[in-house]
């Protein structure tokens, strides 16, 4: 089997609001390539204002599998590619307490997370992801050919018995 990996980086953003439900929302801001050893896995908090907080965490990868290059290519022929980031709120106190858990570029992957009851959000592909998983899908990926569907008539067994005269056999 095909299996291709790179090294990404998850920029998780707080964004504070003014409702009186919720004070602030979490969601992923941006997937970019990393380094292949990140020397420092973790969270690093990168900026905090009154605008909130952007949280970079290392040590995450894209992994690309031939089974599921339908699930790429259907992502490579949208008008805007994206990454898909799976992540959770932290129960045991953890800074910040949003932690990405699995980054993806499937459209079928997301799809089975959502379905499991996962928070999977998106966000744009940037361009050397976007080549790196176009080459994937040109090398291992062909669109299964249309079959023609055959109308279900139920006339046709008729129309041969009477010998293609429409009317009833006497």
């Amino acid at each position: 089997m095909t299996t291709q990996r790179r090294a990404v980086e998850v920029v998780m953003e707080r964004v504070p609001l003014t409702s009186r439900w919720a004070s602030e929302r979490w969601q992923p801001a941006a997937v970019s390539i990393g380094t292949a050893q990140s020397p420092h896995p973790g969270a690093i908090l990168e900026r905090c204002d009154a605008r909130g907080e952007h949280w970079r965490f290392r040590g995450f990868e894209i992994e690309l599998n031939r089974s599921e290059a339908e699930g790429y290519w259907l992502n490579m022929t949208t008008p805007v590619p994206r990454v898909f980031v799976m992540w959770r709120m932290s129960e045991d106190g953890a800074t910040p307490p949003a932690q990405p858990v699995i980054v993806t570029v499937s459209y079928n992957e997301a799809a089975r997370f959502m379905d499991g009851g996962e928070q999977v959000d998106n966000v744009p592909m940037v361009p050397e992801i976007a080549e790196w998983v176009q080459a994937f899908v040109a090398a291992n990926y062909k669109p299964e050919p249309r079959r023609k569907v055959k109308r279900n008539d139920p006339f046709a067994a008729d129309e041969t018995d009477r010998g293609g005269r429409g009317g009833p056999h006497r």
